[in-house]
C-alpha cells in the first residue's frame, strides 16, 4: 500500500532504532532487482557526483571495511525465502549524517552507471529526516 515504508534491523552497538528505510516503490524495484541480479547490497559513500546518492550493487561487488558503517539490514523478500540486503555508508559520511534518519526512495530519471538501476530508468535517492530523539 502507498505511503508504507520497510524499516531495517537495527545493526548498530548499543541502538534501538532503525536509521534507515525503504518506501514500497524502492522494495519493488529491488525485488524486480534482485531476480535479475540475485542478492544485492546498497553503499552510501558522500563522495562527489552521484556519490551522494545510494548505490545498489550485487552482494559483494563494492568491498566494505573499517572505513564503512553497516546502518541496517532488510529483508525484502515477498515469500517463504529470506532477501536480505544490507545498507552501507563510509564512516567518513555517518559522522555528518549520524543525526538524520535516511529513506530509500526511487525516482524516474538516470542516476549512476554503477547502480544496478540505471538501466531502469529509475534512480534511488535519500530522503532524511532529522531525528526527534537522543542519538
Amino acid at each position: 500500500m502507498p505511503g508504507t515504508r520497510l524499516d531495517a534491523a537495527v545493526t548498530l552497538p548499543g541502538e534501538d532504532f532503525s536509521r534507515v528505510a525503504l518506501t514500497e516503490p524502492a522494495v519493488e524495484l529491488l525485488r524486480k532487482l534482485w531476480d535479475q541480479h540475485g542478492p544485492l547490497m546498497f553503499h552510501q559513500s558522500g563522495g562527489c557526483c552521484d556519490g551522494s546518492s545510494p548505490m545498489c550493487y550485487p552482494a559483494g561487488d563494492f568491498i566494505t571495511a573499517e572505513a564503512d558503517v553497516l546502518l541496517g539490514l532488510f529483508d525484502i523478500a515477498d515469500g517463504v525465502e529470506p532477501k536480505t540486503l544490507e545498507f552501507w555508508m563510509s564512516r567518513e559520511q555517518f559522522n555528518y549524517w549520524s543525526h538524520t534518519h535516511l529513506t530509500v526512495d526511487v525516482v524516474q530519471g538516470r542516476g549512476s552507471g554503477f547502480s544496478v538501476e540505471a538501466p531502469e530508468g529509475k534512480r534511488f535517492l535519500i530522503r532524511s529526516t532529522l531525528m526527534d530523539w537522543p542519538v
